[in-house]
């Protein structure tokens, strides 16, 4: 990616931001733009690096393993979020490389994070991945179940900063923004993670104090 085309997309998704922002008048300080980087290389991400951007999101442990040491030892301040899928038997390595995680989405997983973060001392913030639109296919709590899983993460003593939703797709996702909104503001959480490239507008709209974006930054993938 050009360095120019870099700046161009971050400027215009930051430009979205704000204009969502005002609409519902919150203050675009509130809203962290997380640069989904999976599937990129070191090379395609150093000119978003260059042009401000300091939150980046990978899926997958392994793969954030292979590209970020490098790339925040040439730029501190970098901040790391996994939006994937957890393993619990890769909680180690995601305790020591990633500054918050978003799929806490079971008991085992609370327990393997617990361990992770008591071990290293190291304690990533953590949003409890709700399945919103109640798909089997899909990772994430049962609607039903948030309460249990929140009160599960707390005395485990993760510091969970709020829930995450990825809504069924074709579907209108202002439904589904809501939905978590409201059960966020039940469970007294004010993180929430929602919204990506096709929604992040109507996510901040409605609430979303991080948004997940990859294709609006960096492109359609390989």
């Amino acid at each position: 990616m050009l360095q120019d085309d870099a700046s161009q997309r971050l400027a215009a998704v930051q430009t979205a931001i704000l204009r969502a922002a005002k609409i519902a008048g919150r203050k675009p300080d509130a809203i962290t733009l997380i640069a989904v980087s999976k599937t990129h290389d070191a090379a395609t991400i150093q000119p978003l690096i260059a042009a401000g951007q300091r939150v980046f999101g990978e899926n997958r442990v392994q793969e954030a393993q292979g590209k970020w040491p490098q790339l925040r030892e040439a730029t501190p301040g970098i901040e790391l979020h996994l939006v994937g899928q957890l393993q619990s038997n890769k909680a180690e390595e995601a305790v020591a490389l990633f500054d918050a995680i978003h799929g806490v989405d079971r008991s085992s997983l609370v327990t393997a994070l617990a361990k992770a973060m008591d071990k290293a001392d190291r304690r990533p913030a953590c949003f409890l991945q709700v399945n919103i639109g109640d798909e089997p296919q899909k990772g994430g709590c049962p609607v039903a179940d948030v309460p249990a899983l929140l009160a599960e993460a707390r005395a485990a003593n993760l510091p969970v900063a709020g829930l995450m939703c990825v809504p069924p797709a074709g579907l209108e996702a202002a439904p589904y923004f809501a939905l978590l909104a409201k059960l966020a503001g039940e469970q007294g959480l004010d993180g929430l993670s929602m919204g990506m490239s096709s929604d992040f507008e109507t996510a901040v709209t409605l609430g979303a104090t991080h948004v997940r974006v990859g294709t609006a930054l960096f492109g359609d993938r390989a």
